[in-house]
């Protein structure tokens, strides 16, 4: 078995457990989407159904867009809501990181906390506001990425 194989085997073996866990049945579609989005952060939904249907010839679109929403609810997979772009995917879930968004290119680039923790999470409220708990805060930074810096300086 190469090294490649194996650490697919047990990427799939964590993925198995945690779709368990969340009384969810493990199934190769699921199993193909999970890998799809592993092996494509910030993709889109019909660029996880064709890294999907490369495996999976038989799965369709709509039944990616129904996984995708169920490992959105269950938590194994997060949704970028993007401005001027279709949603995007990933499954770096559950700390709270940020996305920077190129304004030139679209290349997305996680961001952690840039103070070391989440204080994004525990919000200044108004006077009278309902108050909640808050589970996550959706911060985008917008810029240009530096190869599209770059090519703007060199192209006046």
């Amino acid at each position: 078995m190469t090294h490649t194989a194996a650490t697919q085997g047990t990427q799939e073996s964590l993925w198995s457990t945690a779709l368990r866990s969340r009384d969810r049945r493990v199934t190769r579609q699921r199993l193909g989407v999970l890998a799809a989005v592993e092996a494509i952060p910030h993709a889109t939904a019909e660029e996880i159904s064709s890294a999907a249907q490369a495996e999976l010839p038989h799965i369709t679109v709509q039944s990616v867009y129904v996984i995708l929403a169920d490992l959105t609810g269950i938590g194994l997979v997060r949704r970028i809501d993007t401005p001027h772009s279709p949603a995007r995917y990933e499954t770096r879930v559950g700390d709270n990181h940020h996305h920077a968004i190129c304004s030139g290119c679209g290349r997305i680039e996680d961001v952690d906390c840039a103070v070391g923790h989440a204080p994004c999470l525990t919000p200044e409220w108004s006077p009278g506001a309902h108050r909640m708990t808050i589970d996550i805060a959706e911060v985008v930074y917008q810029g240009l990425c530096e190869d599209c810096r770059q090519a703007a300086t060199s192209h006046p």
